[in-house]
This record gives structure tokens, sequence and C-alpha cells, in this order.
């Protein structure tokens, strides 16, 4: 495979383009290809633009609506339950959340439950939006009609990856992000293998035959010329995180994020897909002095930076600077995009109507 290097703007304006070609707004448009785009900067390329051409099926087939408002559905002052109408989630994540912030600045808290949301994308974006509001987040998300996942001890599907995601304000550069899947990687890293970028780890997927094994055909099966890999074609599955402690807050994921919102956990009924969310937004100024709560968290980032680093490392991180480092390095550098990755964007931009004439005049390749 050859990689695709490209500069991080000029990736954006093709995006946008093609959202754009989509039905979305110029608006949408450009809010999707932000989010896809920061994703793969951050080096969560299974966030990032190789859905771009998912997200265009999903809209031409109505799977996903361009340009939705969520509805409020309950609303007691510090509690909304939001409805996401199956929009963008890039659109009804980011309003979901700057709901939450709104909330939480006028109670000290809130809680927000979000059904019905388009795939949210890096849901890390989310905690970044609420830390830069001053704001502790913590998140819960599950996928109706995403089940990918085996249970501890299980070999067949019962969770979607299920992100935890917790942020926390921090003054210094990086806000302080935790961000991870419930699986030992998420779906889409291995779609990026698939592809030809990092390959999974040798266990991070278990056959239709109960074998474990990091070949991931065994989630996706044959994958058809020209079209998106497609995760519901394979026997196998992915594996949890952590063995019964990952395998148990996927669970808690789809009680939380699917049940207790009202979109709906996963299961076997043949039903859209679509995400749903728990957030809690917390005022860490009512909680503890501001001066003091922002004082410690500096000294204890200090302290556990200077921890001695183990064989094989170099130094300890915290939560968020490994994002913050790809992305000084990759807006430097430039983006490598496998070439999967980008076969799949020239399939989208034949999908909307984009030329060859028109994609060469938004690219910068290096």
């Amino acid at each position: 495979m050859v990689d695709v290097l490209i500069d991080a703007s000029s990736l954006h304006r093709l995006i946008e383009g093609i959202f754009v070609g989509a039905g979305c707004s110029q608006d949408e448009a450009a809010r999707v290809a932000e989010n896809l785009v920061t994703a793969n900067l951050s080096g969560h390329d299974s966030h990032g633009v190789w859905r771009t051409h998912s997200y265009v099926l999903g809209l031409r087939s109505g799977r996903q609506l361009a340009d939705q408002e969520v509805s409020v559905e309950v609303d007691t002052g510090p509690l909304l339950v939001l409805e996401g109408h199956f929009g963008m989630g890039q659109t009804v994540g980011a309003q979901a959340t700057e709901l939450g912030i709104s909330r939480a600045r006028e109670h000290g808290v809130a809680v927000v439950a979000l059904r019905h949301a388009g795939h949210l994308g890096r849901m890390g974006a989310w905690a970044e939006q609420a830390a830069d509001a001053g704001l502790i987040s913590i998140l819960f998300t599950n996928a109706r009609g995403g089940a990918l996942v085996a249970p501890f001890g299980g070999a067949e599907r019962r969770f979607g990856t299920n992100p935890v995601t917790i942020g926390v304000p921090h003054e210094e550069d990086p806000p302080l992000i935790l961000d991870f899947a419930t699986s030992i990687v998420a779906e889409g890293k291995t779609n990026v293998a698939l592809q030809g970028g990092p390959a999974v780890p040798s266990d991070a997927l278990v056959t239709g035959d109960g074998l474990l094994t990091g070949d991931p055909t065994a989630l996706y099966g044959e994958v058809q010329p020209g079209m998106p890999a497609d995760p519901r074609r394979g026997s196998g599955a992915l594996r949890a995180m952590g063995e019964h402690k990952g395998s148990g807050l996927a669970f808690m994921c789809e009680l939380l994020g699917g049940v207790l919102t009202g979109s709906g956990p996963s299961s076997p009924r043949p039903e859209q897909f679509c995400n749903g969310m728990l957030a809690i937004f917390l005022d860490p100024s009512l909680l503890a002095d501001p001066g003091s709560f922002a004082a410690e968290v500096n000294e204890f980032v200090t302290w556990v930076k200077e921890a001695r680093a183990a064989q094989g490392h170099d130094e300890v991180l915290v939560p968020g600077e490994p994002e913050l480092r790809r992305r000084r390095q990759r807006q430097a550098d430039g983006l490598e995009l496998p070439d999967g990755t980008w076969a799949s964007l020239m399939a989208a931009c034949e999908d909307v109507g984009l030329s060859t004439e028109d994609v060469d005049a938004v690219l910068a390749l290096r």
C-alpha cells in the first residue's frame, strides 16, 4: 500500500466539499470536516476521515440526516433529555454539549441525555469543548444497532465499542482528556488495519469459533471492491479491553448511554444505528476554591510526569498529551492516509458528483 501525504487544510477543504455535495449546509459540512480531520491530526485515525464515505452513504440512505436541531424532551433545569433526530453527530453532539455547558454554568451541574444521534465521532472533542469552558465532563456512549464487541468469556457480539470519556480543565496545554473505547481497539482502528494501516494486537478480536486473532477479516469478512468495509459481514467480534473490567464498563455504557437515555441498547433487533450519550458536566469552581483546584491539578500533573520512566519508555505522559503532540507534528508534516482511506474518499467524491478536476482544485498533495 502507498500512503498519500496531504496537509490538513487541503484535506479539510476536500471533506467539506464532499459533505456539501452530500446535502449538508456549508456550516455543517465545515463542522464535520473539522471533527474528522482533527481526529486524524490527534492520532485517532479510527474516528477520522476514513469514515467520510460511510457517512455519505448514511445520508443517502436516510440513516443519518443533515442539518438537524436537537429538541428538548425533558427539562428540569439541571437535567435535559434531548432528541437527536438521527442528525449528524458532529452537529447534535456539539449542540448537546453547548446546552450542558450553559446549564452547568447556571446550576453548577448538568446531566444531559442525548438519544438517537448519528455517529458522534471522537468523543474527546466534546470533553475538549467542555474543558475549554472550564468544566469537568464525564461521558458514557453506546451504539444501538452497532454491536461489535464480545462480552468477557463470549465469542458473539453484544456491545458497541462504547467509549468512556472524562475531561478536566487544565491551565496548561493540553486539557486533561481521557477518551477510550471499552474494546481492546476501536472498530475504526481495525478498519484502518484492514486498509493497510498499523496492525491491531494479535488478540484484539475473536473469531466466530472462539479463537483469538488480530485478523480484521474476522470482523469484516470479505470486502466488496469500491465499498466501505462492513463490520456486519464477519462472523467474529472485537474483544473487550481489560478482560472482565472492560466488559463491565461496556455493559454499563449500554445501560447509561442506551437504556437510560431512551436511545436503546445493542440488541439482536435490526434497528437503525444511533449513538446514545449520557453526559455529566460539573463546574469545579463550585466544588473547590478555583485557585486551589487549578494549583493542585497543576501540582499533581507535574508530580506524575516526574516519575522515572520504565524500560521501553522515554517519559510519563498525562491524558491528552499524546494527542497534542501528534497534532503539532501532523500539522507541520502533513497527514499520511493509507491508500485504502484515499480510495474511499475518492469513492465518496464520485458518489456526490465531485469530478477529478474538482478534487484537484482543492488539494495540495506533498
